[in-house]
């Protein structure tokens, strides 16, 4: 679902409108940020998109050039006076659904005074604008993108890494912390070497991991007998250990020094 919709007049700043949208969908993900020519799928219903589109939206960029106020519709009136030009229609569906409106003013173009806008969209006046001037495209984008994300802090976690730090650094630690909280845990899988213990988390049980001598794992005996029994041995000090487990009983141990072993106890 978009969290960004771009408004723009296809006459006016289309290249700014694509770079725009470009730049925050790099930093916040391609499915935050719609742009009519690149969201609308082939074959789509254009009218239903648009509507959906940006009554889903947070935040609704409003790309404004010096030939977006004096653009005309085929009967010579202004476009924004006109009920069906879409630049007007998808500004007054972002104000009826409480959607953030941020005329970002192209260049040197004059802030928007409400004289000269159709009675409908004067509110758009009174929206604290951003400006865009491409000689600076990158700082203004930069911070064009911090805005955002002070608006809608879901956009802090679904920026790239990259992009997190640069927020963090430079906006309010309690917003951090708060981003950090809501953004979704990693899961981190370790590999355990040795040991006997109980694992809490995805699994919970006793564990053997890379064991160096024989395991008993049954409910029953296991028995340490002479190498007559059993096969592995283990020797220290001129001492023999021999291992025979009946899962039954107690756990017996023999030992052997310079004689044999036997399992019954006796030498």
């Amino acid at each position: 679902m978009p969290v960004i919709f771009v408004n723009y007049r296809t006459d006016d700043e289309e290249g700014t409108a694509t770079l725009v949208e470009r730049e925050l969908s790099r930093r916040f993900g391609d499915e935050k940020v719609f742009r009519a020519s690149k969201s609308i799928n082939p074959g789509s219903r254009f009218p239903q998109e648009i509507l959906t589109a940006v009554r889903r939206c947070g935040v609704l960029l409003a790309v404004i050039g010096p030939r977006w106020l004096a653009a005309r519709s085929a009967d010579g009136y202004p476009a924004l006076a006109n009920p069906e030009d879409w630049i007007r229609r998808e500004i007054l569906e972002a104000f009826d659904t409480g959607a953030r409106v941020i005329p970002v003013l192209v260049g040197k173009v004059n802030r928007l005074s409400r004289k000269e806008l159709p009675p409908e969209l004067e509110e758009l006046a009174d929206c604290q604008y951003r400006r865009l001037n491409h000689r600076n495209a990158e700082s203004d984008l930069s911070r064009l993108a911090e805005d955002l994300v002070r608006i809608v802090p879901e956009l802090s976690y679904a920026a790239s890494d990259g992009a997190q730090e640069q927020f963090f650094r430079r906006g309010d630690p309690r917003k951090k912390s708060e981003a950090h909280k809501a953004a979704p845990r990693k899961v981190v899988h370790h590999r355990q070497r040795g040991g006997i213990g109980n694992v809490k988390g995805d699994f919970t049980g006793t564990f053997v991991s890379e064991p160096q001598g024989p395991v008993h794992t049954g409910s029953g005996d296991l028995y340490q007998v002479g190498e007559q029994h059993l096969g592995p041995q283990f020797s220290g000090e001129g001492m023999q250990l021999g291992y025979l487990g009946d899962n039954h009983g107690t756990v017996n141990q023999e030992r052997e020094r310079g004689g044999t072993c036997r399992s019954d106890g006796e030498r």
